[in-house]
């Protein structure tokens, strides 16, 4: 992303911020519009407008209000905005973050990255050309961002001599349209960019026009007011231990996206189910709180020591709790190469959270400029859709009505965002029943008075659970054993656990001919390593032929990140994510000693000089 940083209008402290996204077909007038509002509302640094003159007279070029955000060359030279580009202004009202989203269909991903963090929208529609695809494309995209206040200017209106036949045509066209999608202007403003008519104060060319100027409905735009309402929301960023000088604090950091948390309050960290309470508030280089709002980016300490990880969202307990589900209904855009089709795995990423996901399901598929209604299996390029998503583990987030911040989410297609959208709704899955019990687990659980941290550092490693899987004939328990014997000789606490002792255990209740009992299996084995994990020990375990829906099951109970899976054999013949493939016919100490020097890379185990 471009940054256009005008010097010497930095956003004063203390007052509100609002983020404003200004959107529209390719060449109608968004940059030219933005600029002519900074350049005469004396919002650009001194200087700033005769270089953008001089550029111009020695390129032989007319002087475009455009150039003085296309700060970057081959955006001048081209003459579109190709990335989404920030400058910051301010009225007396409020300070503004003004993003300047593409317009070519081409750099549509670009829109919705630079769209995704705005509270309202200009859509610019050139009145010469009237509602195009794009114009109707970027209205729906906006709605599903969930992003309602939209005042669409209809600029250019120096090429029709100011005629309000012209604009109310074009209006009503456009009106109709966002009506459909859910989207109710307050206003539609016949602009000039170009000219300044109607940017910063009303045009006497337009007497017709009694309504607001560009300036004065950004003032008139709401700004997300601190609500407490609203439950309090943080999606976690990380977690910090600090051990200097004494300092053993551990901090939970994040950016609280609703609500207010305060000193003394129980939070509950989901998708987990974790709680705890806040023993204190943490931010940097400032003076102690006892609470956070809305928009702060901090963190705080917890009174009893829980794991959480990236990706979980902090909550109040008593508050209206988050969905949390494997599989989710959600109206998804697609802006990938390739198409998004089942089958294939995808990286799903929301707040925070990085998470595997598969398309289980395309409901509809909605045309974002005619709406019609069509069924395919799979999502094209620019295809908006409503569709079923099976993720790898569970998620946490909320309905947009409910808080959008934590709704949005982006696809990741080979390292790219490919797609994104808002999630409706929870679904239910195979997991519902185990994860209320381990919730119920994790709000009851009583926990001693010694930390994982301690644990340990006593003992040199991060407690872990090790999946040595492969095919039914290759040696995996006798190499389960053997790395449990060479790892104890070199005094780790390390265990070794064969699924036999499972089922002729713990599981003795359960038939062998009931329908599903494997899963309960893996929920027992998971509750079985859970304590063995809390006790801080390496947990050795000998599977046949895992499966995703294995690990996924065990990951309900355990942390996802406390697991590992080893594979032995060439062929791995299940869907399963494998941390270890190890596919020659070593010897058995040769095996070992490669799954020690995994163990020792992943810092689970501690590497002597």
């Amino acid at each position: 992303m471009t940054a256009v940083n005008l010097e010497g209008n930095r956003l004063a402290e203390g007052r509100e911020n609002m983020h404003i996204a200004i959107v529209g077909h390719v060449d109608h007038g968004k940059s030219t519009v933005i600029g002519r509002l900074l350049a005469d509302t004396g919002s650009l640094p001194e200087g700033k407008l005769e270089l953008v003159r001089e550029f111009c007279r020695r390129n032989a070029r007319p002087f475009e209000y455009a150039f003085l955000l296309d700060a970057l060359k081959d955006e001048q030279s081209q003459g579109i905005t190709i990335d989404s580009a920030r400058c910051f202004f301010k009225t007396e009202q409020r300070n503004y973050i003004i993003i300047d989203a593409p317009g070519h269909i081409e750099f549509l991903k670009n829109m919705v990255t630079g769209a995704s963090r705005a509270e309202a929208a200009l859509l610019v529609i050139d009145a010469t050309e009237g509602v195009q695809e794009n114009s109707r494309r970027h209205g729906y995209m906006l709605s599903l961002l969930g992003i309602k206040q939209v005042a669409v200017l209809i600029n250019k209106l120096d090429l029709v001599d100011y005629s309000r036949a012209v604009f109310e045509t074009v209006m009503e066209e456009y009106r109709v349209f966002l009506e459909k999608i859910g989207i109710e202007p307050p206003c539609f403003i016949p602009v000039s960019g170009m000219q300044g008519d109607n940017i910063a104060a009303l045009s006497e060319k337009m007497p017709w026009y009694r309504g607001p100027s560009v300036l004065e409905i950004l003032d008139a735009f709401e700004g997300e007011k601190p609500d407490q309402d609203k439950p309090f929301r943080m999606p976690v960023q990380g977690v910090y231990k600090f051990t200097r000088d004494g300092d053993n604090r551990r901090i939970i950091a994040g950016t609280v996206e609703a609500g207010t948390l305060t000193v003394g309050d129980r939070v509950i960290f989901y998708p987990s189910g974790k709680m705890s309470r806040v023993k204190s508030i943490e931010a940097f280089n400032e003076s102690k709180k006892d609470s956070l709002s809305t928009g702060y980016a901090a963190g705080f300490t917890l009174a009893e020591q829980v794991f959480v990880s990236r990706g979980e969202i902090a909550t109040l307990a008593g508050q209206l709790k988050p969905g949390v589900t494997s599989r989710i209904r959600a109206n998804i855009f697609w802006l990938g190469r390739e198409p998004f089709r089942k089958q294939k795995q995808y990286l799903f990423k929301l707040g925070t959270a990085r998470i595997g996901a598969t398309l289980e399901e395309v409901v509809k598929i909605i045309d974002a400029s005619s709406l019609a209604v069509t069924r395919k299996d799979y999502l094209d390029k620019h295809d908006v859709a409503e569709c079923i998503l099976k993720l790898d583990r569970d998620i946490a987030f909320d309905p947009p009505d409910v808080l959008v911040q934590t709704s949005r989410f982006v696809i990741v297609d080979n390292y790219e965002i490919a797609g994104g959208g808002i999630v409706e709704e929870a679904l239910a899955d195979i997991h519902q029943a185990t994860r209320e019990k381990v919730h119920l687990r994790n709000i009851k659980w009583e926990k001693g008075c010694v930390e994982e941290e301690e644990r340990a550092e006593r003992y040199n490693q991060k407690p872990t659970l090790v999946l040595v899987t492969g095919k039914k004939e290759i040696n995996r328990k006798q190499v389960a054993k053997a790395l449990e014997k060479k790892l104890f000789e070199e005094g780790k606490p390390v265990y070794f656990f064969s699924m036999g002792n499972l089922l002729y255990g713990i599981d003795a209740d359960i038939k062998a001919s009931v329908k599903n009992d494997k899963k309960e299996h893996f929920r027992r084995l998971a509750e079985v390593a859970n304590i063995m994990l809390d006790a801080g020990l390496i947990l050795i375990v000998s599977v046949i032929e895992l499966t995703r829906e294995d690990v996924r099951q065990l990951g309900l109970g355990v942390n996802h990140e406390k697991i590992a899976t080893v594979w032995l054999g060439e062929e791995v013949n299940t869907a399963v994510d494998i941390d270890l493939h190890i596919p020659e016919t070593f010897s058995q100490d040769k095996t070992v000693a490669t799954i020690k020097e995994y163990l020792q890379k992943k810092g689970i185990i501690f590497k002597p000089w």
